[in-house]
């Protein structure tokens, strides 16, 4: 498998993100809080995590939610999946929204998301008149009559 080199600095006191397995395509994402935060139902925050990044031009980090968050605590990622693009030299904050009908404490150290580093094509327009035809032509949400 290829990897690339991205520089970090963490100001947490927590480990660096980290492939749990050989299979993981995300790196868990730990909130760096000096005081646990209570998420209330349909509250959505913006969480610090203490991490800066530097990815190569061409790569974006994705933020995705973490499923057994989602799950058992209705916890999710708002703007899902967040992007970071490669200029951006601030701090990660993830925006976090709580989806379920009971308040949520996030605590310093919890995984709330998760990071994939992925390659991205950038597009060069071609303004045309006329588009190809296909069988599904301008068919919309719910087209095909399948689930």
């Amino acid at each position: 498998m290829e990897t690339i080199k991205v520089k970090i600095i963490n100001r947490s006191h927590h480990a660096l993100p980290a492939y749990a397995t050989e299979g993981s395509a995300g790196m868990d994402i730990r909130a760096y809080v000096k005081h646990p935060i209570v998420l209330q139902p349909l509250e959505r925050v913006l969480v610090p995590t203490g991490l800066y990044i530097e990815l190569p031009i061409g790569y974006e980090c994705q933020i995705r939610p973490r499923s057994g968050l989602a799950l058992k605590h209705g916890i999710t990622i708002a703007n899902s999946p967040g992007t970071v693009d490669s200029d951006y030299r601030g701090e990660i904050g993830i925006i976090v929204i709580n989806l379920s009908k009971e308040p949520y404490v996030i605590k310093d150290g919890e995984r709330i998301c998760q990071m994939v580093i992925a390659p991205y094509q950038r597009v060069e327009w071609d303004q045309v008149d006329v588009l190809d035809d296909t069988d599904r032509g301008d068919g919309g949400f719910g087209h095909s009559g399948t689930l």
